[in-house]
């Protein structure tokens, strides 16, 4: 709770001089007035004061509360979204390992089926010589070798491997040692999997718990704002009595200012900063126009589609995860990958991936289709928390945020962290 002594102090600051000359006046209240500066104040001026004092005071922690609560809400959806990204980028390495994995697998399937030709031929070999007569008896043992070790081993104490012979047990060796090789190389891609999995469901976790951290501030922010806006109403129409409503415009306007002062002084500041130069250092070139207008031209099209939290992807939208699990949109990095997937053009799925994959614009070249980053700090890459297109013309196109659509907005700077050209 704030300090209400102080705050009465602040209100008496806060008291234009509109409200100042309405209490010299004496325009307190209908029927009371007087412009005489000699004729005393009118009965009641002093309390008056004192009400009109009460009442900003009132009206500025009102409006400090809200912006509080707005502010925290805010920073609870950045903090989801760089949980939402983290999630997204561990699944990707996770389906690019399963990939990894599916492919090692097949060669393993191969050498095993290489291995099994060369043991067939080794064997027939050997079958057709002790037919012929040309091998000992003693050949036998080498079909019951343990290993390729074993085998080399068994064929010289046999004194059995002569040119043709040593040949295909040669082939057979190597086809084992790649078999084995490859087996190794699919168990190991597999427990890679398998570890990039626990960590993506881990990160979704995180996600989810910061999402519905954020929901829960979001719906009691909604329930708090209708019974300060209430409260609101209420202090204003008591000042428009005693100081009637230009003064109180007044006060109402000077302690929202006030209140959003303080709100963004508790705000951790979000300078406009350089774009750092991560993942691809390359600075962009002019890129391809006619992609960007194709990109441009398909994000357009989804506007009014709803956002969808983990929605939305290069195939176009779908069903968002946790509690946007029955939306059917994007989310803010789908929508640009969906865009550009469009115009031909392959980008990652999730944001900060986008922002280090592809080459650095500067600010004063943007240019319509670049995407454009904001970050809870602009000179910390991992705290990328959202992705735009720009349009030109200080617009972008965006997937805002849950229980809002696909739209156009105005170019923000605050938390600018830099912008990428996928066409480059």
């Amino acid at each position: 709770m704030r300090n209400r002594g102080a705050g009465a102090l602040r209100a008496s600051a806060l008291i234009p001089a509109a409200v100042a000359a309405a209490l010299a006046l004496g325009v307190l209240a209908p029927g009371i007035a007087s412009a005489d500066p000699a004729v005393p104040a009118p009965p009641g001026a002093d309390s008056a004061t004192a009400q009109v004092q009460a009442l900003t005071n009132e009206l500025v922690d009102l409006e400090q509360r809200t912006a509080d609560a707005q502010a925290a809400v805010a920073a609870a959806r950045q903090t989801s979204a760089i949980a939402l990204d983290h999630y997204q980028a561990e699944q990707q390495a996770y389906a690019d390992a399963q990939a990894k994995a599916a492919a090692a697998q097949a060669a393993a399937a191969s050498a095993t089926a290489t291995l099994q030709a060369a043991q067939q031929q080794l064997a027939d070999f050997a079958r057709s010589s002790y037919i012929d007569g040309s091998t000992s008896a003693g050949a036998a043992a080498l079909f019951t070798s343990a290993d390729p070790a074993e085998l080399v081993e068994r064929a010289v104490l046999l004194g059995s491997a002569g040119a043709g012979r040593s040949n295909a047990l040669q082939r057979l060796l190597r086809a084992q040692q790649l078999a084995q090789q490859a087996d190794e190389a699919a168990q190991a891609t597999l427990a890679s999997a398998a570890g990039l999995q626990r960590s993506a469901a881990d990160a979704l976790t995180a996600a989810e718990s910061a999402q519905r951290a954020v929901r829960a501030q979001q719906s009691a922010l909604t329930g708090q704002h209708g019974g300060l806006q209430a409260q609101l109403r209420q202090t204003q129409t008591q000042l428009a009595a005693l100081v009637g409503p230009d003064a109180a415009a007044a006060i109402v306007a000077a302690a929202r200012t006030q209140a959003e002062t303080a709100a963004a002084g508790k705000a951790p500041a979000n300078p406009i900063a350089v774009p750092v130069l991560v993942g691809n250092t390359k600075l962009a070139g002019k890129g391809s126009p006619a992609k960007a207008t194709k990109a441009i031209t398909a994000a357009l099209d989804a506007v009014g589609i709803p956002y969808a939290w983990g929605g939305g992807g290069a195939a176009g939208p779908s069903s968002g995860i946790d509690l946007d699990a029955g939306v059917v949109g994007f989310d803010c990095s789908g929508l640009t990958q969906y865009a550009y997937a469009k115009a031909g053009v392959r980008i990652p799925r999730n944001s900060r991936a986008q922002f280090a994959a592809l080459p650095k614009v500067a600010r004063a070249d943007l240019q319509p289709g670049d995407l454009v980053f904001w970050a809870l700090d602009p000179a910390d890459p991992d705290t990328i928390h959202h992705v735009a297109i720009y349009l030109g013309n200080q617009q972008v196109v965006q997937a805002p945020e849950s229980g809002d659509v696909v739209s156009i907005a105005p170019m923000w700077w605050d938390g600018y962290a830099g912008a990428v050209r996928p066409t480059a």
